[in-house]
């Protein structure tokens, strides 16, 4: 098959599109001929290897969310069969979904419905399973409730913001002005410009912060939240920076069917709809990674693999 191989950590162009063995399915595995791969936030920090991104094996094929079809079925699988369409999240720990096939648990993917794209089923992968979790498992966000969500054009945030307002929570949102429309269509009550205006300028009048940002806009975070608040966190902010008497929590994102298929109840009933989307061809990966790492991204980069 062909994929994207890392032999080394390092820049973009240490991403090559080359040959790679065939994976096999093992018991209880299904194998996915892959139509679309999505880009992830951790993907270039994976490629970089700084902190708990480094690894030990190389070569290493990147990427966590895929859409496809079953071309080979393990032994004990029942659930499906050849030739099946199927989404998924590689497990915590395991990636290779930059590649034409992939062998995966079949107990954590789910079946891709015909209203689905490959594209959008790829895209909405981790980031359902991420702000799902943080927004419901986590911060518990009740309807009445207000929500600051950073970041707001991201693929999580943007999903995040759709399902807050589902929720019936008042969703304030940060976005670069250039995206202030795309992120109020999402749902968002109000928008902050972070390159113009200071969030915290609001005050202290949120039940919930979503931080997927990180580095110096966690302070400014805990300046917006009530007493007794809490604010979830995917991206690491400054070290012994908190507050007493607010709960900071970092969301325990499982890869299971079930929250995929709480997103196509989500998608079925319109509460939430797949993010914008910028198609890249698998051998362009480099490019791919140069645009997740500029960080002013709207919605989702996805390779086209078949």
């Amino acid at each position: 098959m062909k994929a994207v191989l890392m032999a080394e950590h390092g820049g973009p162009d240490n991403l090559r599109y080359g040959d790679a063995p065939d994976p096999v399915a093992g018991p209880g595995d299904v194998v996915v001929d892959i139509h679309a791969a999505s880009v992830n936030g951790a993907d270039p920090k994976v490629r970089v290897g700084n902190g708990n991104y480094r690894l030990k094996k190389f070569p290493h094929i990147l990427g966590r969310d895929f859409s496809g079809i079953v071309s080979a079925v393990g032994a004990g699988v029942t659930d499906f069969k050849v030739g099946d369409a199927v989404f998924g999240v590689t497990d915590q720990g395991i990636e290779g979904a930059y590649a034409e096939k992939i062998a995966i648990k079949a107990a954590i993917v789910a079946k891709k419905p015909d209203s689905l794209s490959h594209a959008d089923a790829a895209a909405l992968g981790l980031v359902s399973l991420t702000a799902l979790t943080a927004i419901e498992d986590t911060a518990h966000l009740k309807s009445g409730q207000t929500i600051l969500i950073q970041g707001g054009a991201g693929g999580v945030a943007g999903f995040a913001v759709q399902l807050a307002k589902h929720l019936g929570a008042k969703v304030i949102a940060t976005a670069s002005a250039g995206n202030h429309d795309y992120v109020r269509g999402l749902g968002a009550d109000q928008v902050i410009d972070y390159n113009k205006e200071d969030f915290t300028k609001i005050g202290p009048i949120c039940d919930v912060v979503f931080d997927t940002v990180g580095f110096g806009v966690r302070e400014g975070s805990y300046k917006v939240l009530k007493s007794g608040g809490k604010l979830v966190w995917i991206s690491p902010g400054p070290e012994g920076v908190t507050r007493a008497d607010v709960e900071t929590l970092k969301p325990d994102v499982k890869r299971d069917r079930a929250h995929l298929l709480r997103l196509l109840e989500l998608l079925k009933i319109g509460a939430v709809k797949p993010p914008a989307i910028t198609h890249y061809k698998l051998a362009d990966a480099a490019q791919a990674h140069r645009v997740s790492e500029g960080r002013h991204l709207k919605g989702k980069l996805v390779f086209d693999v078949r």
